[in-house]
């Protein structure tokens, strides 16, 4: 568990990121002993999100598709 206190945070934000990344949660705390918790959050989006095809497809071609498929067994 990383504790950074806030100067420290301020001056090395990026890798307080990263850390809170790898780690799940990164800690800062202030001087009067204040404790705050940095963690990411997860992303919501699609699977298909950012899919090149070489037709152009939409999102409700491809569920029809797997629905299809998904009858065909």
């Amino acid at each position: 568990m990383l504790v950074m206190t806030y100067s420290e945070a301020r001056q090395n934000f990026a890798s307080l990121l990263d850390k809170s990344e790898e780690e799940g949660a990164a800690f800062v705390k202030r001087a009067d002993g204040s404790l705050f918790r940095i963690s990411p959050e997860k992303s919501s989006k699609s699977p298909f999100e950012g899919i090149k095809t070489l037709f152009d497809l939409q999102h409700s071609d491809i569920r029809q598709a797997l629905r299809e498929t998904r009858e065909e067994n």
